[in-house]
Order: C-alpha cells, then sequence, then structure tokens
C-alpha cells in the first residue's frame, strides 16, 4: 500500500506500516544479533543482550559513524530525528549493512508541544505507540531508581534527627549529619510539571512525616541517573558511577553519595534491564537501537554509549542523533560521549531547512497554531541568504572545530523553491562542505539516496577529529573557552553561589578535570532564547553549577534555562486518544 504523508497524519502512516512490519526476530538476525542476545517484548520489538554482544565481537569497530545535528531550532522545525530515520533508509536502499542508534521520546514533549521522537512522514521508527508510551520500561526504572535514593535521604535524614548516634548505631548506621540546605538531587518525573519545581515536603503534625523540607522535581531526562545510563560502559561501570553520585552534603561539606546511604546497589537494581537498547525498525525495515533520554539543553542529550558501541561492532554504518542543535547536542557528543565511548565519528550532518534559515535571517516571529507569514512560504532569497550567513555558517563552523566538514543536508518542504535550494547549495559549498538536498519526509529511502551518497563519500573524506580543550586546563578556561569558541559569546558571569562553586570545583582533584556538560537554552546560540542567527557582544550568566560525579561531569547552569519544563496551554495530550474497539492509541506525532 503506497503510503502518501502529504495525505495521512505520522500515527496514521505508521499505523498502517506496522500490519506489514517485519518480526524482530529478523531484524535482529540482519544485524547479525543471534537468537540467544536477543530478549524479545513481543513480535515487533526486543530489547538486545549488549554484554553478550560486546563480549562476542571484542567491541572492535567496524562501522562507519555518523552524527546528526542542526541549526538552532525554531518553532518550523528542523527534523533532525526524521532525517536520522531518513538517512538510514537511503542507505538501506543502497544496500548498505546500516543501523540507527537514536534516543526514546520523553513523556514531556510527547504530550506537550513537540511530540514524540519517532520521526516523521515516510521516515520513522515503529511501533509508534509504544515507543511513544514508554516502551520497554527504562524511563521508568531510571525514575524508580532515582526516586528511591530520594527516598533513602529523606528518610536517613528523618532517622538522624529522630534518634541519638547509640540508637543509629543499633540499625548499623553512622550519623551523616546531612546539611538540608544542601541537598544536590530532586525528585523525578517524566513530564513537565511546572507546578512541582519548587515544594515542600515532610510536612504534617509529629515526627513521622519524613524530614520537611524544601525540595523539588526534575523531569527524568535531567536526572544523573539518566546521564549516567547514558554514558556507562557496562554494567559495572553503571554501578560505581550510581554509588558515586553526590546527594547532598554533610553540615561540614563533605559529600553525601548513594552508596553513603547504602542505596547504590538498590538504585542498580531498577537499572539491570535498562541498560541494554531496545532493538526496533524504520518503516522500510532497517535496524534502530533506541536508549537513554534526549534534552541536550539541560542534560547530555544523547542515546547511550553502549547503543553506539553494539551497533559500530555489528553494523557496516552507524547513525546516531544528537540533541537541539551543534552548540548543544553535537557539542556534548564531541566533548563527553566520543570521550567515554572511545568511538570518533566518520561524517556527521547537519540539517537545516529554508524556513528555519528564513527566520534566522530575521523573518518574522513564529508561534505556534498561528497561520505562518508569507515570507515563509514564499521565495524569499534576501531573508534566507542571511541566514545562511549567520546560523548556519556559525553551525558549519562549530563542527569544523572538531576536524570534521559537514555534510549540510537541506530538509526539502514542498514550498522550497529551485532558487532557495540553489542558494544554500552554493553557500554550503563555498564554506567548503558537502550539500544534499533530502526528500524523505515525502519519499522515505528514495527521497533520502542523495543524502545517503553524501554521507558514504564523506566518511571516506580525511577527519582530524580532536577535542575542543584538555581536561588539564582549568575548568573556569575551559568553560569560558566553550563560551567563546562554540557560542560566539564574549566571556562568562557568574553569580557568587555559581563562583563559589567553581573555585572548589577548581581546588578538588576529584572534580577539577571533569568535562562541562552546559545547561544553555536551545533556541540560540546564546543563552537568550529571544538571540536568533549569530548573536554577537554578549556574555554568558551562570546561575548555579552542579556536580553530577557518577555522570562524569561538571553541569553549568545559564541563563533562564530549567531542568523542570512546563506544560503549554495548547498540550498534544488533548489530541491523543484511544479507539476502544480495537484499543489502538490515535492522534500521537
Amino acid at each position: 500500500m503506497k503510503l502518501d504523508p502529504t495525505q495521512l497524519k505520522d500515527w496514521q502512516i505508521a499505523e498502517a506500516a506496522e500490519e506489514t512490519m517485519r518480526p524482530i526476530s529478523d531484524i535482529a538476525t540482519g544485524l547479525g544479533v543471534t537468537p540467544d542476545e536477543l530478549i524479545p517484548y513481543g513480535k515487533s520489538y526486543a530489547k538486545v543482550d549488549a554484554h553478550a554482544i560486546l563480549a562476542r565481537t571484542g567491541g572492535v569497530q567496524k562501522a562507519k559513524y555518523i552524527d546528526v545535528t542542526a541549526i538552532t531550532p525554531t518553532p518550523l522545525g528542523e527534523g533532525k530525528t526524521t532525517t536520522t530515520v531518513g538517512l538510514l533508509e537511503g542507505l538501506g536502499r543502497l544496500g548498505k549493512n546500516c543501523c540507527g542508534t537514536i534516543r526514546q521520546p520523553s513523556g514531556g514533549p510527547t504530550f506537550n508541544i513537540k511530540g514524540g521522537a519517532a520521526g516523521g512522514g515516510l521516515a520513522q521508527v515503529i511501533p509508534l505507540t509504544p515507543l511513544s508510551l514508554g516502551l520497554t520500561g527504562d524511563f521508568d526504572s531510571v525514575e524508580k531508581a532515582n526516586n528511591l535514593c530520594m527516598v533513602a535521604l529523606n528518610a536517613r535524614m528523618q532517622h538522624e534527627r529522630n534518634h541519638d548516634d547509640a540508637w543509629l548505631a543499633t540499625k548499623g548506621l553512622t550519623r551523616l549529619d546531612i546539611d538540608p540546605e544542601r541537598v544536590q538531587m530532586r525528585w523525578a518525573l517524566d513530564f513537565c510539571a511546572q507546578g512541582l519545581r519548587q515544594i515542600r515536603i515532610g510536612m504534617g503534625a509529629g515526627t513521622l512525616n519524613g524530614f520537611e523540607t524544601d525540595s523539588g522535581f526534575y523531569i527524568t531526562v535531567a536526572s544523573e541517573v539518566m546521564a549516567i545510563l547514558a554514558v556507562a560502559a557496562v554494567l559495572a561501570d553503571l554501578r560505581k558511577r550510581i554509588g558515586r553520585i553526590i546527594v547532598a552534603y554533610s553540615k561540614d561539606g563533605k559529600p553525601v553519595t548513594a552508596d553513603d546511604l547504602e542505596v547504590g546497589g538498590a538504585m542498580t537494581a531498577w537499572l539491570v534491564r535498562a541498560i541494554n537498547p531496545t532493538l526496533m525498525q524504520t518503516l522500510e525495515g532497517q535496524p534502530v537501537l533506541v536508549h537513554a533520554g534526549p534534552f541536550a539543553n539541560i542534560a547530555i542529550g544523547q542515546n547511550s554509549v553502549i547503543a553506539d558501541r553494539v551497533g559500530c561492532a555489528l553494523a557496516d554504518y552507524v547513525v546516531t542523533e544528537s540533541g537541539f542543535a551543534s552548540d548543544m547536542g553535537f557539542e556534548k557528543f564531541w566533548n563527553i560521549k566520543c570521550r567515554c565511548s572511545g568511538l570518533k565519528p566518520d561524517a556527521v550532518v547537519l540539517v537545516a531547512t529554508v524556513r528555519a534559515l528564513k527566520r534566522h535571517g530575521g523573518g518574522p516571529d513564529v508561534k505556534p497554531g498561528t497561520p505562518l507569514d508569507v515570507a515563509y512560504t514564499q521565495e524569499n532569497l534576501e531573508l534566507l541568504e542571511a541566514g545562511c550567513r549567520s546560523n548556519l555558517l556559525a553551525h558549519i563552523d562549530i563542527i569544523r572545530r572538531a576536524g570534521i566538514r559537514p555534510v549540510v543536508c537541506l530538509n526539502h518542504f514542498y514550498t522550497d523553491t529551485d532558487a532557495e535550494v540553489a542558494l544554500v547549495k552554493q553557500i554550503t559549498e563555498e564554506a567548503g562542505c558537502r550539500f544534499a538536498l533530502s526528500k524523505h519526509w515525502e519519499k522515505g529511502g528514495e527521497g533520502a539516496e542523495e543524502l545517503a551518497k553524501q554521507v558514504i563519500a564523506a566518511c571516506e573524506d580525511p577527519v582530524d577529529f580532536h577535542y575542543l580543550c584538555d581536561l588539564s586546563e582549568p575548568l573556569s578556561v575551559r568553560i569560558e573557552k566553550q563560551v567563546k569558541e562554540v557560542y560566539g559569546g564574549d566571556g562568562v558571569d557568574y553569580e557568587p553561589t555559581a563562583l563559589a562553586k567553581l573555585k572548589a570545583f577548581e581546588a578538588n582533584p576529584e572534580t577539577a578535570s571533569l568535562p562541562v556538560c552546559m545547561a544553555k537554552t536551545q533556541y540560540s546560540l546564546s543563552d537568550d532564547a529571544a538571540k536568533i542567527g549569530r548573536p554577537t557582544g554578549w556574555r554568558l550568566k551562570v546561575q548555579d553549577i552542579l556536580i553530577y560525579q557518577g555522570a562524569g561531569f561538571i553541569v553549568p547552569v545559564s541563563g533562564k534555562i530549567m531542568l523542570m519544563p512546563g506544560t503549554s496551554a495548547n498540550p498534544a495530550y488533548r489530541r491523543v486518544d484511544v479507539d476502544v474497539e480495537t484499543g489502538k492509541v490515535k492522534g500521537l506525532f
């Protein structure tokens, strides 16, 4: 059956394709996964035993490794996941043994504005409903592990308040003397719940309701537990990292870890199944490993190191995706994830659209749910060139700082004119980069063949991959270098609390050399979401600095970014329902 994305919604296309999708056992066999290494969750998706696969293959990389990133996001959308899936389908049409590695969608954006992260049109990962609604339970496991740690912390604070050292000793406990003003961890929930950002817990008469203190929630994907799932190499590494999470500080300034609370083992128990990636497929039958979570603005925003290593050991081409734009997701892929995995990219795809480039060129403001200005639906070379000269070239420059010339993929919209496409191609090639026009949303793999061919060629180009900074450089120097060389800012200004933490982290040999994982708005190269294009003459404002000791990085929190997003007035959940006769979910996108 021919599926027409101009006539059908994404969930309708996915539902129709799922009727003839290949059994997941066939997808596994084609990838090189043995029956003993497959852990089925029904016929259409399964987990793979990562430990067994890496042990059998020796974990040796045989694949060309490709990262997909994008220009700065706009409300018009860039289609990065759709391009990732389309590229896989294009490689498949060319007969290549390929595998995708993507992040699992978060319930927050799925039921808010953005929707899911399965791709779109004829470039989707299926089955759509399980992917969008929890899949194999990894997010639930991360949430449970995180919240178990918070339970352990609050219970310990209650018991230490209510009892003396002699009583604690009868329970095998030593007083940790936790400072309620220096609790670092928060509760986790995988929805956009702005009402839970700041809460008061333990309230009520008497001493039996826990320890009364200020607390709060972050979205699950922003938790350190999720970051650990993304960067851990094996189960033993994950267990060690979980135990090192700094949950709070004592009143004399000593870190209190998950292992100090004797909860690290139990937290890891929740993650034993979650450490294995989930195997799914594209509409055209290419294998996709789904693992870890999104949000490169407030988290690492990468699929897992484990999924990439499994894919690279089995396939000839592995296509992964970094969250948001190159200043966010690719920068963390480049300077954090690649350090953890030991893998180096052979090519990078930079996704752009004519519409988004026009916005960065000074086009009219875009508000979801309102009609587009004619500037975006009719030819406007002036706006387009301005957007290319500012934002597109800025992201090309960022990627080239890693020693790679990106392939610029223009994700095609039907309103794009030949002259507009030719202009983007001209500017891209003037910058010394390969260009591909891709129509994967409309035509699937057939529409992505040009992109696939350019990526295959780019994988043979020389690469001088290197990190932005040496970790022996002072933390303050590395943060400033990231602001100046990646974001294009003039420097960094710290709030007093952040500056005090910075000095303390630099003075501590255990934290001084940790990589930087910036929390920053995704909507601008700067820390101000309103500044589009390529902002100049600004300084990054750091309001706080967090320590994710288990994951292994320092998190400066800049601008007005929040670790728990809010739900809009017109969220996606208003349009999701269930056919009560068949039980099928409809309205997901």
